[in-house]
């Protein structure tokens, strides 16, 4: 299984290893991230890095020049028409990572893998993200009230996405 994804001007996409899992713990649970996602334990990683990722995946987001990990997807539900980007994290901030980043993975979604939709959740105070997905064409669906309980608190999450013609027009 070929472990490189995509490769772009800076950024590459590759299958996360067992060597990534460090990287993908600390990542997460960074202050500045863990307050926009819902984190995974390691066996769950464990187990998406062990798989034939037919149906979930671990993807680093690897600078070219270095070889240095600066993000990660997770990715799930590939056995679908569409993709989940279920964590969308990139630690080198304020340096154009997360729109290189993203923009790979929508090509690598809809040029390579041929899906018909790619969607993610974020959480409505996370104005970075939103900005970033919305301007890389994801449309807001909707709201989930309430889907998630974060220290005792019941939170909203916004609902995005994309689908394949969208992408397509967009690179016209």
């Amino acid at each position: 299984m070929e472990k490189i994804l995509i490769e772009g001007e800076r950024l590459r996409l590759r299958r996360a290893e067992m060597t990534d899992l460090k990287f993908i713990m600390e990542i997460q649970h960074k202050p500045e991230n863990i307050q926009f996602i819902v984190p995974f334990d390691e066996d769950f990683h464990t187990e998406i890095i062990n798989s034939d990722n037919s149906q979930n995946m671990d993807v680093i987001i690897e600078e070219i020049a270095t070889g240095a990990a600066v993000g990660y997807f997770m990715l799930c539900e590939l056995d679908n028409l569409g993709v989940e980007w279920r964590h969308v994290i990139v630690d080198k901030k304020g340096v154009g990572y997360g729109r290189e980043g993203l923009k790979l993975l929508m090509q690598w979604s809809f040029e390579v893998k041929k899906f018909h939709r790619g969607w993610l959740d974020c959480k409505p105070y996370n104005e970075r993200a939103l900005h970033l997905y919305e301007s890389c064409g994801l449309k807001r669906e909707g709201i989930c009230r309430e889907c998630i309980c974060v220290n005792g608190v019941y939170e909203d999450l916004v609902v995005l996405s994309i689908l394949d013609r969208e992408y397509f027009q967009l690179k016209k």
